[in-house]
């Protein structure tokens, strides 16, 4: 288990929240994992642009303000080389039990600090599983990181999960949508797929990150579902989230990947926002 650092609630030291928050009742709020490095909230502006836009889609009355980046700023500053910074945003305690959302409201928001878990070797290969529970799909929270994530709890409770490094998620047409923790691509005669995920699933920021330098190194990427007999025989395939980079696939279940553009695409994001 990652060592807690340190907690904010609002701005203030503390690790506890009312029991009427509505994070805690219903799951009415918004997450962002950030990785710190070397006293920096790295890709910092992607994760908050994500955050408004979930804030907009649930009708949360929070923005992201200069209050917050300089709190981040100040958290992240006790922060190790390495760390992992989680960010909440709840739509707050409100007058009144249910679940519309009537009256006044003030979002909270809850920091906390995690000691950053070391990368080991393995990482540079890792081996997946198909995860049993399917994604529903609902247009309305797609994308964004809302805090029901019972779908990725459920596929990571599944007997199997323990001996490999992830479970990918399929919906309930079979295609490939992401990984409990992270995006998924494929590579088929060297261009690049991933999910769209306007129906289901997230859109993580490193997903953007690899995207939009994928594009500026002239590889050629389409959004696109993947049906998973199409996934498997693909070339080659990876995974991302911002704590891990870009880390090839090298095996799911009995199906094998080669690994050739991944390394050239985590190399060149490296350097990016360090």
């Amino acid at each position: 288990m990652a060592e807690v650092l340190g907690c904010w609630i609002d701005g203030i030291a503390g690790d506890s929240v009312p029991a009427d928050d509505r994070g805690l009742q219903y799951g009415d709020g918004l997450s962002e994992t950030i990785l710190v490095r070397n006293g920096r909230a790295r890709f910092l502006d992607a994760h908050l642009a994500r955050l408004d836009l979930g804030c907009q889609r649930l009708g949360i009355g929070f923005s992201t303000s200069v209050e917050l980046r300089a709190e981040i700023t100040r958290t992240v500053s006790q922060a190790p080389a390495s760390a992992i910074l989680k960010l909440i945003v709840t739509r707050g305690s409100g007058p009144r039990r249910g679940y519309a959302p009537r009256g006044t409201f003030a979002p909270r928001r809850v920091l906390s600090l995690f000691a950053a878990p070391a990368l080991d070797d393995s990482q540079r290969g890792v081996d997946a599983r198909i995860a049993t529970i399917r994604l529903g799909e609902n247009p309305a929270l797609a994308g964004i990181k809302h805090l029901n994530r019972l779908e990725n709890v459920l596929a990571a409770s599944e007997p199997g999960h323990e001996l490999v490094f992830e479970s990918l998620l399929l919906d309930a047409a079979d295609h490939v949508i992401g990984g409990t923790m992270t995006n998924v691509f494929a590579v088929k005669s060297g261009r690049l797929y991933t999910a769209p995920v306007d129906r289901c699933g997230v859109a993580g920021v490193m997903r953007s990150v690899v995207l939009r330098q994928a594009a500026s190194l002239g590889i050629a990427c389409e959004l696109r579902r993947l049906a998973l007999a199409e996934f498997l025989v693909a070339d080659e395939a990876f995974i991302t989230n911002v704590r891990i980079g870009v880390v090839p696939l090298r095996r799911v279940g009995e199906h094998s990947f080669m690994s050739n553009l991944a390394p050239t695409l985590g190399a060149s994001i490296e350097p990016l926002d360090a």
